[in-house]
């Protein structure tokens, strides 16, 4: 990618006790990238996801947000640097419409009295609910229908269209595809890379190496909490990518002879 990464992490290390769950890891995003972040279970990645969602504290290494550094103390501090995350429970009021978990936490009042009772501006919410999800290609019967009414692929998309609503900067995906059918994978997969299109820098956490060849404009790669090598589009194949986390090279053949 040309210019400046918008979100970099650098020598990021974090412990638990005497287990060391992250000792030098990297990562660089930038602006309209979808950027894979792999390894086998226990390298890491859910640790620095957490850290850099504000979910965890890092032990050490720096953290900044377009050129300048940053101090991300917790979920909240994350929102405001315009950083959104999409875990794996997606955390959607299921009874509740599409439009209105688009606005979960951010309801629109309507203006004057109403507002200063509480009223909420359904019409406005759901007016631009529609928007985003028309901008993004999500499909959907209405904004209005019931969340548990969706299947998991729109049930991701709406989770990810409200991610998308509010972050300025960078959205983590967190195994989008995990649970999903063929056609379903496919839709989210396509809205992923919509969304990268849109200016974001998306960071996509999954197991599935085809679709991390698939989609993804470069791939970092993690190994026993370290950064071990960086793939970017075209250089990346299933092998090589299970060799590096695997075995921290990327010749499949020194990997599989080790």
């Amino acid at each position: 990618m040309t210019g400046e990464p918008m979100l970099t992490a650098s020598h990021v290390t974090k412990s638990y006790g005497s287990v060391t769950a992250l000792e030098d890891a990297n990562l660089a995003v930038y602006a309209g990238e979808v950027c894979a972040l792999v390894g086998d279970n226990g390298a890491g990645k859910s640790t620095l996801v957490k850290i850099l969602s504000g979910a965890e504290l890092p032990d050490g290494g720096t953290i900044e947000l377009n050129g300048q550094r940053v101090e991300i103390d917790s979920p909240a501090a994350a929102q405001r640097l315009g950083i959104a995350t999409v875990f794996q429970d997606l955390a959607l009021a299921p009874e509740l419409a599409a439009s209105d978990n688009l606005f979960l936490g951010r309801e629109l009042l309507k203006p004057g009295l109403l507002g200063a009772l509480g009223v909420l501006d359904r019409k406005t919410m759901r007016t631009e609910a529609a928007q985003q999800f028309a901008k993004l290609g999500v499909t959907l019967r209405s904004p209005s229908v019931p969340v548990a009414s969706l299947s998991g692929g729109q049930r991701q998309s709406v989770a990810i269209a409200r991610a998308a609503k509010w972050a300025d900067n960078v959205i983590f995906l967190d195994e989008p595809t995990a649970a999903l059918g063929v056609v379903q994978t496919d839709r989210v997969l396509r809205l992923v890379r919509q969304v990268a299109d849109q200016g974001l820098a998306v960071v996509l956490i999954t197991h599935n190496m085809t679709h991390v060849v698939e989609v993804a404009d470069r791939v970092e790669v993690l190994r026993l909490g370290s950064s071990v090598a960086t793939f970017r589009r075209g250089e990346a194949t299933v092998p090589r990518l299970v060799a590096a986390m695997t075995s921290g090279t990327t010749d499949p053949e020194v990997g599989e002879s080790q």
